[in-house]
This record gives structure tokens, sequence and C-alpha cells, in this order.
């Protein structure tokens, strides 16, 4: 008999599936490169780590080291509103199960799990244009800068949204100036999602951090349950949180990167319409066919079945990577 309920739920559009795109295009050639994330091209050198990480339980030790590392980077004077998860994913559909039934606003349209996770749960969704828009509303979500259009929304603005919960998404901010975030000044009705794979590259790490009041970050660490985040992870997010050297070189290489994508967007006709220096956002009247024409160069980028003039691109990693993706967008365009 037909599966109901929420199990039968449409999967969400997410970047990614590779497996998926080679069964569409078996002959593309190999191997693929991935531009239909946002996540850094060129990961943080993980190098060796200790066996008892993969051999132990993770210890509170382990996990008070990395929130007090997280705290110094994102500038939160008290790592007791520090929640680490296994992804901002985690946290995203967690939220909605600790607050009661609501009104929410969710400034958009942005990345989708949002208004799923809280639909899910059992509030009632409008996404909105604008956090002007959203008043009324009992909780207010934004992405900060916002994906896939890198819009931000100024930390001011955020700090006077009149609700009983503001979720701020910041996935993207870490290379941002760091008044942009609410993190280091938190308002008493907000919580800020920090993402660490997008910045760092490991998305296969899983790991993300919540900045909350201590009621609510409390409210998380005992849904999260114990050892929620891996021995491995509470280790390389340490590290790598601790490495100023390395980020500072990472924006400086990604701000090259995404100026010289935009050049090249340009000249191959899109326009293109923002992003972060992780990924940009183009338009193009036949966006599917030029999704199409790179994937058959085994190449792949976000298309959006709700706008289907745009496209996402993440951020080539190397000039051999270019090279290819500029090859592929001479092709000639069915226009």
């Amino acid at each position: 008999m037909p599966i109901t309920g929420p199990t039968a739920e449409k999967p969400l559009e997410h970047g990614g599936d590779l497996e998926a795109l080679g069964r569409r295009f078996p002959q593309a050639p190999r191997p693929w490169i991935d531009l239909s994330t946002g996540i850094n091209p060129v990961p943080y050198p993980v190098g060796d780590l200790p066996s008892d990480a993969w051999s132990r339980l993770p210890t509170h030790a382990a996990e008070q080291a990395l929130l007090a590392t997280a705290a110094r980077r994102y500038r939160v004077g008290n790592d007791a509103v520090l929640v680490a998860a296994p992804g901002t994913q985690a946290l995203i559909q967690l939220l909605p199960s600790l607050v009661a039934t609501s009104k929410v606003a969710i400034v958009g349209r942005t990345y989708a799990e949002h208004a799923l996770c809280w639909r899910r749960a059992g509030h009632e969704v409008t996404v909105v244009a604008d956090l002007g828009t959203a008043a009324g509303a009992d909780i207010i979500v934004v992405v900060n800068p916002d994906n896939p259009t890198g819009r931000l929304v100024p930390a001011d603005a955020l700090r006077a949204a009149r609700a009983s919960l503001l979720v701020v998404d910041e996935a993207f901010i870490d290379f941002l100036p760091a008044e942009a975030s609410l993190a280091s000044a938190l308002p008493g009705n907000a919580v800020v999602l920090r993402s660490f794979g997008k910045t760092y590259g490991l998305a296969g790490v899983r790991l993300g951090f919540a900045i909350a009041s201590s009621d609510l970050a409390e409210r998380l660490r005992r849904a999260l349950g114990p050892w929620a985040v891996s021995g491995p992870a509470l280790e390389i997010g340490r590290r790598a949180l601790a490495d100023d050297a390395w980020l500072d070189a990472a924006a400086r290489r990604l701000a090259t990167f995404a100026e010289r994508l935009d050049t090249l967007l340009v000249a191959a006709g899109c326009n293109v319409l923002g992003g972060t220096i992780l990924f940009r956002l183009a338009e193009h009247a036949d966006a599917r066919y030029v999704a199409d024409t790179l994937a058959a160069e085994g190449i792949h980028v976000r298309t959006f079945s709700d706008r289907p003039t745009l496209l996402r691109f993440g951020l080539p990693a190397t000039d051999q990577a270019f090279a290819r993706l500029t090859a592929a967008l001479q092709v000639p365009q069915n226009v």
C-alpha cells in the first residue's frame, strides 16, 4: 500500500549528488568537478589524528577544548552559550521541536530545509521577502548572508527584530567582517548557527555550532544527547578553528577565485546576481541547458526548479578545473 505521512515527503533539492548525475550522464569525463555546493574547494589540511580520537568515546575535555577554541573564533565571551553538534543541519532539524507551536516567518526564498523542518514540527510557516514583512511572527528565521543570493541583513537590523525567537543561520559568514555576525553581542531572543564544514572545506566532518541563551543552549545539549560530536571531529575542529593564518590565507585565495569566476561567467553570457566568496549566483535565460551542457562535460552546478533561470556555481579549486569550466562554457548555447 502507498506510504503516507512524513515518510512520503519528496526530498528537497541539494547540491553534491554526483551519483544521480552520473546516472544521467554516464559518458561525462571523470573526475567530476562538483561546483554544486558552497563548500571551500581547498580543504583545511587535517594531518594525522591521535589513535584514541577514533578508538575512544569522545571525552568531555576534548569537547570543552573545541568549545573554548570556537568561542575565541566566533568572539563569544562565554563558551557556556555554545553548543557543538554534528553539523548545523542537525540543529536546523532539532530547533523546531524545542519551542511551542508558533507563527514562523522565514526571510527567503532561502535554504529550504528551514521551512521544511518548521512545517514538519507543526508550526505555521510563511516565507517573506524581507525582515520588514516578518512583523507579527513569533519566530523569525534569517540566513545571513543568504544562500543563494548572498543578501546580507545588517546586524543592527536583526537586533531590532521583534520576535520571541530569532534564528540566524550564519553558515557563510566566516569571511565577512566580524561585526556582520550577531555572535559577539547576542540578543537574548536569538540563536545563531555557525557551520564548520563549508568554511574549512570539510563538510564530511559534520560539525556545527549553536550560540544561544544559556537556557536554550542547555535544551539543545539535552536534545542532542551524549557524544553528539565524534572524537575526530572534536580534534579537527579544534585545530582548524585555532589556525588564524590558514583562515586569512583562505579568504584571500577565495576572493581571487570568486572574482575570476565572475569574469568567466559574464564572458559566457551569464548575469552575476550575487553570492558570497564561496559561491556565485548567476542568471541565464536557458539555465537548464547550460547546466546540462556542463554536466555532459563532467561539471556539476546547482539549478533551482522553482527559479529556472538561476544557476549557483561553487568555486573551482585549481587552474585545471577553471580551464575545464572555461572550455565547457564555450560550447554554443541553445538560445
